[in-house]
């Protein structure tokens, strides 16, 4: 006769679980652990009681949402809510099988020998795991006004389509993504090698980072691009020496092999996966929905599809083409992919040294991916017969272009200016009197045409986006 899981059996591991029930803290590996910048947006989002919402952490894989998580409850812990208020459950724990969250939340409180209802933090870990969870986090929100109800996962198509088609007004989405270079910097403790100053952006004086030891952030740089993405691995020399093994698992195949096609019924996995494997060896380029049937041998019906979904998946991102004069074409022709961290080719095929013929494309690759972080910022490029410009800001107002941006991992352009025509042609059809250009580690401001070029070494750019790009949502938080 098969058994059953026992209540008793569901309280013994909602235990384990919770160790702040016995102990009053957080495991110690959890709390030496550094908090991510993105903590510091996350935190208030908890806190506040005057919305009625659940919070829908969302983010691919291994980017640190279980620790964040952990991290919140050490903070709901300092600041005098009780122990037995917190309860941390993982949905994805088989013994947790075919029990919903009202269920599972009436355990832990059976478990605790407590039988209010209100002024609980209830924190629901890999919620995707259970189906229909956003009709279950609906009602829980509906039912018990006065708990505030957190919850976590890696499948971010269910997690957004089903947050935004379900849970109107009462889930508030929070995307965490992968590490930027900014974060890298500071989770490594190594901000005193960057020094504040300031730059003239579209008229304004903004704040922005310097350095005096630009060939030790450039040696961090490739290290980010190499491994950077993912909080554990930056820590782990083990990691690092086998990133095949410890991201492409546990990061790409599990998307591609289990989520995706679970989520969407995908019957050949293998088509998913060779298209990626395509989009990934060529990232920073210029795709159509032809060329890529034709390399990845995938039909070009279901591929427009399949971006879709890998988009969601957090696993790539397409931007859009403008022409010579900023103007959007109306059939898209053709658009450029982006890995939305470069640590992901690392995984996929092998590590690269700055000489490597790819490292233009990694630095191209890992600059987009600190823009990607700027939810109310959509990136362009401009392309047209016989030139190309790597990104550009089109205006909402006017949609017109407002600024040019030409990334170069090569100093020989401070030197030769005039090599840079579509850049210099882009900005004189477009009235722009300024435009950035990338480098190695020179620092310098070129005039060339009426127009200046402000040159500065990759990895400063880099991180100086994501910090400005954390500032603003601070500052628009407050």
């Amino acid at each position: 006769m098969l058994k059953n899981i026992s209540k008793l059996q569901v309280f013994e591991r909602l235990k384990v679980e919770n160790p702040w029930w016995a102990t009053t803290a957080i495991d110690a590996d959890y709390s030496k652990m550094p908090r991510r910048l993105y903590f510091d947006l996350f935190r208030p989002l908890v806190y506040e009681q005057e919305i009625r919402r659940a919070i829908v952490l969302m983010g691919p894989r291994r980017v640190g949402k279980t620790v964040m998580l952990y991290h919140t409850i050490e903070d709901l812990l300092k600041n005098g809510v009780s122990p037995h208020k917190i309860i941390f459950i993982t949905v994805e724990n088989p013994i947790y099988i075919n029990i919903g969250l009202e269920q599972l939340f009436n355990y832990a409180k059976d478990a605790l020998g407590r039988n209010e209802t209100s002024g609980y933090y209830v924190f629901f870990d890999e919620i995707q795991y259970l189906k229909n969870w956003e009709l279950h986090l609906k009602t829980l929100v509906d039912t018990y006004r006065d708990t505030k109800f957190i919850v976590s996962g890696s499948a971010a198509a269910a997690l957004k389509f089903k947050s935004t088609e379900s849970g109107a007004g009462r889930f508030t989405d929070f995307l965490l993504p992968p590490l930027t270079f900014n974060e890298y910097i500071h989770m490594k403790g190594l901000e005193n090698i960057m020094i504040p100053s300031t730059i003239q952006w579209q008229e304004k004086e903004i704040d922005f980072q310097v350095t005096s030891h630009i060939s030790e952030l450039n040696q961090h740089f490739i290290n980010y691009i190499n491994y950077g993405g993912y909080p554990e691995v930056i820590f782990s020399e083990k990691m690092q020496a086998n990133p095949g093994r410890y991201i492409k698992q546990d990061i790409v195949d599990k998307v591609l092999l289990r989520d995706l096609p679970s989520l969407y019924g995908i019957k050949d996995v293998q088509e998913l996966n060779s298209l990626f494997t395509t989009i990934a060896f060529n990232t920073a380029n210029e795709f159509s929905y032809e060329t890529l049937s034709i390399q990845s041998g995938v039909d070009k019906k279901i591929i427009k599809t399949y971006i879709e979904y890998l988009e969601a998946a957090f696993l790539i991102k397409k931007i859009q083409r403008v022409d010579q004069s900023g103007k959007r074409f109306k059939r898209e022709i053709s658009f450029k992919l982006y890995l939305t961290n470069p640590s992901l080719f690392t995984a996929l095929f092998a590590p690269i040294e700055s000489t490597d013929e790819n490292m233009g494309n990694m630095v191209e690759t890992a600059i987009y991916a600190q823009w990607m972080h700027r939810d109310w910022f959509e990136p362009w490029y401009a392309r047209w017969k016989d030139g190309e410009v790597d990104m550009v800001g089109i205006s909402e107002k006017n949609l017109k272009p407002i600024w040019a941006l030409e990334i170069k991992w090569s100093n020989r352009y401070v030197d030769k200016p005039k090599s840079l025509k579509s850049l210099l042609n882009f900005c004189t059809d477009n009235k722009l009197d300024k435009a950035i250009v990338t480098s190695i580690d020179k620092t310098e401001t070129v005039e060339q045409n009426g127009i200046t070029l402000q040159f500065i070494p990759a990895a400063v750019y880099a991180y100086n986006v994501g910090k400005n790009t954390l500032l603003k949502k601070h500052n628009e938080m407050m």
